[in-house]
């Protein structure tokens, strides 16, 4: 529903949604324990989708389009190349440089240019960012819900760590009590994340470079015929990667080489209806029959699994939600099966590639300004756990991004 069509009467209260991109659960947490944010209830764990990247997680929270890949820089299957990248960030929010339906909902968020100025000038963004949205929700209708997008938390995380983006909390506090004290107490908030973020330096995997050392050739376009081509599209500084193969049944032999290069902690690929899982512990498979999954290990145990679920059975989908939802891979099984097997984006991966904390991958020269004190995109609790936390209600201590619509817009 955009914008315009919204209702301008509805049976419950007035509902603000305000998510800070990239703020993990364990910070919300922390804030609250100094005073801060005291007039919501406990913060409820919102499991971002692997890989853990904002449209991926928004278009999943909200039962929204499917962005077109990962990121702004994505592989289009149909034209065999890559498109978007940095000219989605120049001139006007045209409608092609709208990556999932969810943005139509947008009440508030930065001017287009922010996007990409928050990791090299977070300081001065956050600041006008945060006056901006405040003054556009008081001048904003009072008989509908609001929602607003603040993405220059994440800029403050990745380019300045913790500590700034503390300030900016502190902040943030300030505008939503005077909001609350101008709307008076029927006007629910409630403030969420899209995804976590791993709070320690980083450094870059040299994913092509070892790649092309091993006689593959990666590249923009994929040569027809060329089983060794890949197209590995490198944008934001990010804790995943996606690899896409000219030779699909060369898929397996990429992904077992590609595991052993370091900074690498696991890769998923297609195996017929199951997900193949490949890593420096060993090599597993992810079956799924119905509404359950079953984790059969071929050698080691990749996702640390093998004392906590049964092996070799299949385990329905809300139990393995109540053993794995606190894993050091949350929810892994259904999670990881999702991220090949469902539309989380147009245009889905050969490969996925989930890098350990304190490795990313992504674009050189973006990497040579920007100092990069934290990342997201892996399927590690740093960057799955996000927050979700009401004025109004108390929610389940965790809920999957799949689950969240609900509780937004119910």
């Amino acid at each position: 529903m955009t914008r315009a069509n919204k209702p301008l009467t509805q049976s419950r209260p007035r509902r603000l949604l305000l998510c800070l991109d990239g703020v993990p659960h364990k910070l919300i947490v922390a804030a609250k324990e100094r005073g801060l944010f005291d007039a919501f209830g406990p913060p409820t764990r919102l499991l971002s989708p692997f890989p853990t990247m904002t449209n991926v997680a928004l278009s999943a929270m909200f039962s929204a389009t499917p962005p077109a890949g990962y990121e702004s820089l994505y592989f289009d299957r149909h034209a065999g190349e890559l498109r978007g990248g940095i000219r989605k960030y120049l001139g006007r929010r045209t409608p092609d440089k709208i990556p999932s339906s969810y943005m139509d909902d947008l009440d508030y968020q930065e001017p287009l240019p922010f996007e990409f100025l928050i990791y090299v000038a977070p300081e001065h963004v956050w600041r006008a960012d945060m006056q901006r949205f405040r003054e556009r929700f008081r001048a904003a209708p009072p008989d509908r819900d609001y929602f607003a997008f603040l993405k220059a938390t994440d800029g403050l995380l990745h380019a300045q760590g913790p500590s700034r983006l503390n300030v900016a909390l502190e902040s943030l506090d300030k505008i939503l009590t005077e909001i609350r004290k101008h709307c008076g107490d029927e006007t629910e908030i409630v403030l969420f994340s899209d995804h976590g973020m791993n709070l320690e330096e980083n450094r870059r995997v040299p994913l092509t470079a070892q790649l092309q050392r091993r006689g593959f050739q990666v590249g923009s376009r994929l040569a027809n015929g060329n089983s060794r081509a890949l197209s590995i599209p490198a944008f934001g500084l990010c804790s995943y990667a996606a690899v896409y193969c000219g030779d699909e049944a060369f898929v397996p032999a990429a992904a077992r080489e590609i595991s052993d290069i370091e900074g690498v902690d696991f890769v998923v690929y297609r195996d017929g209806s199951a997900v193949a899982v490949e890593g420096q512990r060993g090599r597993a498979r992810i079956d799924r029959r119905d509404d359950a999954y079953r984790y059969v290990n071929k050698k080691g145990d990749p996702l640390e699994l093998e004392s906590v679920i049964e092996q070799d059975g299949f385990v329905d989908d809300s139990t393995l939600f109540e053993k794995t939802n606190q894993h050091r891979y949350p929810d892994v099984l259904a999670n990881l099966y999702k991220s090949l097997f469902t539309p989380r984006v147009e245009h889905t991966a050969d490969i996925l590639i989930s890098l350990k904390d304190g490795y990313y991958y992504g674009w050189s020269p973006f990497g040579r300004f920007v100092r990069l004190a934290a990342t997201h995109g892996n399927a590690l609790q740093s960057s799955s756990n996000a927050f979700l936390m009401s004025t109004h209600r108390n929610l389940p201590e965790c809920v999957r991004a799949d689950n969240a619509r609900e509780i937004l817009r119910g």
